[in-house]
């Protein structure tokens, strides 16, 4: 396989992952790995159109332009720059931030570069006229100030007003809480608008409703890995996620979960549909997206005696018993290799997931979390010599033990947050992470970080053998804080507040535990030659404060506490020091190195041989534009 790192533009870097082992398999399980991907791939146009209504319009009038231009050889440099931008955040709003990106270009520029491209080319590519294009997108495109977030959660604002996010038509929050207060339930799949005698609806995104064009390809593809499927366990729950697809029903996609999560040992699995609610602003409708896993049989068995010991990490939490799980079931978790990223895992993808997402079934059936094992992999040979450590620690000593123990520490923390942290604690009866409202997804994810980074620092480690010993965890302290508190304001723009979920939680925890070590001497911010570091003095007093806070949040989550979640977030998690974040910009800026990563897919392509599959070729190839525009052609039908 060629270099890493595939592609560079404004702040992001395109990376290729390997699959190793693929090549391997047997011809059924790459069948079934195939369709699975093609069920990923469908979903692409899904996900575009709830990040914005326009982004579909504003994807097909920039890939006709740039393929014109490219044929032609005049491919402009600020259209192209837009183009991955837009690309890479499945629309116009920033992945990470949620704003909206400025073009680089004038209106006047850009009518010029549709009607360069033949009339009978532009109306075949995009279905419209390059004036009708532009009437449509140009306030979009050019008014800083129309639907400037995707997904706003400025306290004290209207959240639906606010943001672009898709999920909602014309309605206000007022409408869509008095809406679900009286219905009852909660669909994750649906959009909310109002019809032109002011109801309020949901148009379900299932087959024949919303997205039908769509799922009806996923269906099709699922079905083929179902007569592929590994047993018959593992066919019935693709079925069930086929039936699901076709009613749009929440007791379905439920009945679906709990027969995924009991389906354990196989070597290929899968996540696919709507699943994560973080694009929402209230947290409730969730943004579609799949991940094809090959599982790493070796490597997963040091996470079997993590999730082996599930029941002693819980009684061990230093939460109130109250909130302690009496009986830990069904606990797993598994090292796999992304076969295929799609929806909202691609380009960006995580690295660990626990689903599934709905706190009565972990509690009865309990949960599956993976470790991307490829992704890391590719993250830390493209970090290789980056400069980002020597800039930001603070000593020798503190570079030695992150590059001794660091990646080794990162995958054990993945481990322990999605495996266990997840899937620890009860909720008082009555009581959903919904009742936490915009602030529930950072105050969750801040409980699984605050659970890793209180266990891992346990003699347990030692006792099962996941860390060799304790320097392993303090370089992970080092690590979480130098990140919490200065390099990951490199990511956001001077002047604006936090909005990601992930982001929130670590500034929060971060600040929480600064303001209460420093006065003890445990930890604080020192300055050296004009620039900020962050030093540790005493790490087991670090540990308390970690589990201290851990007490707060998960009491916060288990009895539904809005006001406290609202005070912890606003007060550590939203905002950040000026001065500090510019320095922090100006020295990462320094570096040259983009502060995000995602990634290129291989390309599975089937051999034929006399009508049937002989062979599923897999190669890495691919540069990031080729796979966008083919993309682009292959799997549109919205």
């Amino acid at each position: 396989m060629s270099s890493v790192i595939v592609d560079k533009f404004a702040d992001i870097r395109v990376l290729r992952y390997e699959v190793p082992g693929f090549e391997k398999l047997p011809l059924n399980q790459k069948k079934l790995l195939y369709y699975l991907s093609e069920a990923a791939l469908w979903g692409r146009d899904i996900f575009w159109h709830q990040n914005s209504a326009d982004g579909l319009l504003l994807r097909k009038v920039l890939e006709c332009i740039y393929q014109w231009q490219q044929k032609n050889g005049t491919l402009s440099e600020h259209l192209t720059t837009f183009t991955k931008r837009v690309w890479f955040a499945n629309g116009i709003y920033h992945h990470y931030s949620n704003d909206k990106f400025t073009p680089n270009f004038s209106e006047q520029e850009l009518l010029q570069w549709m009607t360069d491209v033949p009339t009978d080319v532009f109306l075949s590519a995009v279905g419209t006229t390059p004036c009708e294009a532009l009437n449509k997108l140009k306030v979009l495109l050019f008014d800083v100030d129309y639907k400037a977030k995707k997904v706003s959660l400025r306290t004290g604002e209207d959240l639906v007003a606010t943001s672009a996010v898709n999920f909602y038509s014309g309605v206000t929050q007022c409408e869509v809480e008095q809406l679900y207060a009286t219905t009852g339930h909660n669909a994750l799949n649906s959009q909310v608008s109002k019809l032109s005698d002011g109801t309020v609806v949901e148009h379900v995104w299932r087959l024949g409703g919303m997205y039908s064009a769509a799922i009806q390809k996923i269906i099709y593809w699922l079905n083929k890995a179902a007569d592929v499927a590994t047993d018959e366990a593992q066919a019935n729950v693709i079925r069930l996620l086929v039936k699901y697809y076709q009613s749009g029903e929440l007791a379905d996609f439920d009945a679906f979960s709990i027969e995924w999560v009991k389906q354990k040992g196989s070597l290929v699995d899968f996540i696919n549909g709507f699943i994560e609610v973080y694009n929402d602003p209230l947290g409730l409708k969730a943004t579609w997206e799949s991940i094809v896993e090959l599982t790493n049989v070796e490597a997963s068995a040091q996470i079997e005696l993590i999730s082996a010991n599930a029941q002693w990490f819980e009684d061990h939490s230093p939460i109130a018993p109250e909130w302690r799980k009496k009986e830990v079931k069904g606990v797993s978790m598994n090292v796999i290799s992304a076969v295929m990223l799609g929806g909202d895992c691609y380009p960006a993808t995580p690295i660990g997931v626990n689903l599934p997402n709905a706190d009565w079934i972990r509690e009865q059936y309990g949960s599956k979390s993976v470790s991307l094992a490829n992704i890391t992999h590719a993250y830390h040979e493209a970090g290789k010599g980056s400069g980002v450590l020597t800039e930001f620690a603070f000593s020798p000593e503190e570079i030695a033990r992150q590059e001794k123990y660091g990646a080794q520490a990162d995958e054990l923390h993945t481990q322990l947050h999605e495996c266990l942290g997840h899937g620890s604690g009860q909720m008082a009866e009555g009581v959903t992470l919904d009742n936490l409202k915009a602030y529930g997804s950072t105050i969750e994810e801040a409980r699984a970080d605050l659970f890793a980074l209180y266990f891992m620092a346990d003699d347990k480690m030692q006792e099962i053998g996941v860390l060799p010993n304790k320097e392993g965890a303090w370089a992970h302290y080092d690590a979480y804080m130098r990140s919490g508190l200065l390099v990951q304001m490199s990511r956001i723009e001077e002047g604006c507040d936090i909005e990601e979920a992930h982001m929130r939680n670590r500034q929060m925890i971060c600040k929480w535990v600064i303001e209460r070590a420093e006065p003890i001497g445990a930890a604080s911010i020192v300055e050296r030659d004009g620039k900020h570091y962050v030093v540790i003095s005493n790490y087991e007093a670090l540990r308390t404060l970690f589990g201290q806070l851990l007490s707060e949040v998960q009491r916060i989550k288990s009895t539904g506490d809005y006001e406290a979640a609202r005070n912890m977030v606003e007060t550590y998690g939203v905002s950040t020091d000026k001065a500090l974040h510019h320095e922090v910009r100006k020295r990462y800026a320094a570096l040259g190195v983009p502060p995000f990563s995602g990634f290129v897919n291989p390309k599975l392509e089937p051999i034929m041989v006399d009508g049937d599959i002989a062979d599923i070729q897999i190669s890495y190839n691919e540069m990031f534009d080729e796979q966008m525009l083919r993309y682009s052609r292959q799997y549109s039908v919205l």
